[in-house]
C-alpha cells in the first residue's frame, strides 16, 4: 500500500493513531467481499431470472420487483441514518456488522429455494431480498464509518479510492469465475470450459441463477473476515443501550439543523440524491430490461455485467484524472449526462427498432450472440453508461470533501451517507407505479433519465467553494 497512506506518526481524522497497513488493507476488503453480491445477485444474474423465471412474466415481475426495492430502499432509507448515529454514540461498528453479516449470509443462502415459476409462494423470496438488502446496504454504511478512524487523515481518499476499485475488480472476478463454471457450460466452447454443469446442476431449474445467492454470501464471510480479525475498532463508550440510542437521534437532529445553514451544500446533497437514486436503479433494472425487452438469458447478462463494471472501473480512472484537472463539479456533471446519454440510449432500442423509430431485424431471428443490431446498439450504450457511473460516485465523494467545513466533516459524511440511502425508494417505486400504469417495462429507463435529469438540473446552481 501507499507509503503515504501508512506514513509513521500520521493521526486520523479524529486525532487518533490509524490502523496499520495490514488493518487499513483489511478494511479495503470489505468491498472485495460485498460487491460479488451487488453484481451477481441484484444486477446481472439473480434479480433478472427473479423477473423472468422466478414470476415467469415480465411484466408483473418488473412490477412487483420494483415494489419490493422501493420497500427495502424506505427501510434502509430509515435505519441506516438512525443505526449509524446510534453506533457514533456506542463506539464500536464492528459488533453491529456482525450482526448484520448474520442477517445477510441466511438472507441470501435462502434466494437458492426460489425455483422457477414460484411453486411455493413468492413471499419468502420477496422476504430474503427485502433482509439482503437492508442488513448489507447497512453493513457497509457501518464500514464507511470506520474510514476517519482507519486511515491517516492525509490518506483517507487515498484508502477510500482503493476500497472503491478492489470492489470493482472483486465484483468482475467473482461473475469471471460463476461465467466460467456456471454459465458458459453448455453454451460456449472454450478451452478449459466444463463440457456441463458441476454438482449435477439442473439449467432448466435455473439452478445456477439460483445459486448466485449462496456463492455471495459464502464469498462475503469468508473475505469480510480479514477486517473483523485486523481492522481496529473504536472503543466503546460504556453507554447503555438507552442512552445511546437517545444521544444518537439527538445528535442526528442536530446535524439536519445545522445543515441547513449551508444552503450550497444542502442543493448539492439534494442534488447527488436525485441522480445517485437513478444511477441505483440502473444497476437493478439494466439487466432486467434487457432480459425482458431483448430475451437475454444468464449468458448474455453476465457478459453485460461484466462490461459494465470493466467500463465503471475504466470510468474512475479517468473521472479522477478529470476531477484534478478541472475540479469536482464539472466531472459529475460531464459524468451525469453521460448516464443520461446512456439511458436514453437504452430505453431507444427494443425487440426490432433501434433509437426508437429504425426498424431492424427482430433479434430472435439473429443467429449468435450480440449479433443483432439491438444488442449492439444496447451493448453501444451500456459501455457508455458504464464509463459515468464510476465518476458520478468518485467525484461526488470528492465533491463533499471539498464542501464541507473543516470543524464538521465527520458530519457533513454522515449527511452524504444519508443523501445516498435517504429516497432509494423512489427509483423503484416510480418504475414500479409506470409499468403498472403502461405495462411495458421499458418505461425503466425513462423513469431512470428522468431522475438523472432533475438530480442535474438541482446540481447546477451549486458553487464548488468550501464554506467555513
Amino acid at each position: 500500500m501507499s507509503e503515504g497512506v501508512a506514513e509513521t506518526g500520521a493521526l486520523n481524522a479524529l486525532g487518533g493513531v490509524p490502523a496499520d497497513r495490514r488493518g487499513q488493507f483489511s478494511w479495503a476488503m470489505f468491498d472485495w467481499a460485498n460487491q460479488p453480491y451487488f453484481t451477481i445477485v441484484t444486477t446481472a444474474l439473480f434479480v433478472p431470472y427473479f423477473v423472468n423465471g422466478f414470476i415467469g412474466d415480465e411484466v408483473r415481475g418488473q412490477e412487483i420487483l420494483s415494489y419490493t426495492l422501493a420497500f427495502s430502499g424506505g427501510l434502509i432509507a430509515i435505519l441506516a441514518p438512525v443505526l449509524g448515529a446510534i453506533a457514533d454514540q456506542n463506539g464500536r461498528r464492528k459488533p453491529w456488522i456482525g450482526f448484520l453479516s448474520v442477517l445477510f449470509f441466511v438472507s441470501c443462502f435462502g434466494l437458492w429455494w426460489a425455483e422457477p415459476g414460484a411453486p411455493q409462494g413468492i413471499f419468502s423470496t420477496i422476504f430474503c431480498l427485502v433482509l439482503a438488502a437492508i442488513s448489507m446496504e447497512t453493513a457497509v454504511v457501518f464500514n464507511h464509518a470506520m474510514l476517519p478512524s482507519v486511515a491517516p487523515a492525509r490518506g483517507m481518499g487515498w484508502l477510500s479510492g482503493f476500497a472503491w476499485g478492489l470492489g470493482y475488480f472483486g465484483g468482475i472476478v467473482a461473475l469471471l469465475i460463476i461465467q466460467w463454471f456456471l454459465i458458459f457450460p453448455g453454451q460456449m466452447d472454450l478451452p478449459g470450459v466444463p463440457v456441463q454443469l458441476p454438482f449435477g446442476l439442473d439449467a432448466s431449474q435455473f439452478e445456477a441463477e439460483r445459486l448466485t445467492g449462496p456463492i455471495a454470501a459464502i464469498w462475503y464471510v469468508v473475505f469480510a473476515l480479514p477486517m473483523f480479525f485486523f481492522t481496529p475498532d473504536r472503543a466503546a463508550t460504556r453507554k447503555g443501550p438507552a442512552a445511546a440510542v437517545r444521544d444518537g437521534l439527538k445528535s442526528l437532529a442536530q446535524t439536519l439543523a445545522q445543515a441547513r445553514r449551508y444552503s450550497n451544500i444542502v442543493f448539492f446533497l439534494l442534488g447527488r440524491m436525485i441522480y445517485n437514486d437513478g444511477l441505483g436503479a440502473v444497476f437493478s433494472f439494466g439487466g432486467v430490461y434487457a432480459a425482458a425487452v431483448l430475451g437475454w438469458g444468464s449468458l448474455e447478462l453476465g457478459t453485460f455485467g461484466l462490461i459494465m463494471l470493466v467500463f465503471a472501473g475504466f470510468g474512475c480512472l479517468i473521472g479522477g484524472w478529470l476531477d484534478d484537472k478541472i475540479g469536482s463539479k464539472p466531472t459529475i456533471v460531464l459524468s451525469v449526462m453521460t448516464l443520461a446519454l446512456g439511458a436514453l440510449g437504452l430505453g431507444s432500442v427494443g425487440p426490432d427498432t433501434i433509437f426508437y423509430v429504425i426498424k431492424v431485424t427482430p433479434v430472435s431471428e439473429v443467429p449468435g450472440i450480440f449479433m443483432s443490431a439491438p444488442e449492439k446498439v444496447y451493448m453501444l450504450f451500456s459501455v457508455i453508461m458504464g464509463l459515468g457511473m464510476g465518476p458520478t460516485q468518485s467525484a461526488s465523494r470528492t465533491m463533499m470533501a471539498r464542501l464541507a467545513p473543516p470543524h464538521m466533516i465527520t458530519e457533513f459524511f454522515g449527511l452524504f451517507a444519508l443523501s445516498g440511502k435517504a429516497t432509494a425508494f423512489l427509483a423503484p417505486l416510480l418504475i414500479g407505479l409506470a409499468t403498472t400504469v403502461t405495462q411495458d417495462p421499458r418505461v425503466s429507463m425513462i423513469v431512470i433519465l428522468a431522475m438523472l435529469v432533475v438530480g442535474l438540473i438541482i446540481l447546477l446552481p451549486v458553487r464548488e467553494e468550501r464554506v467555513t
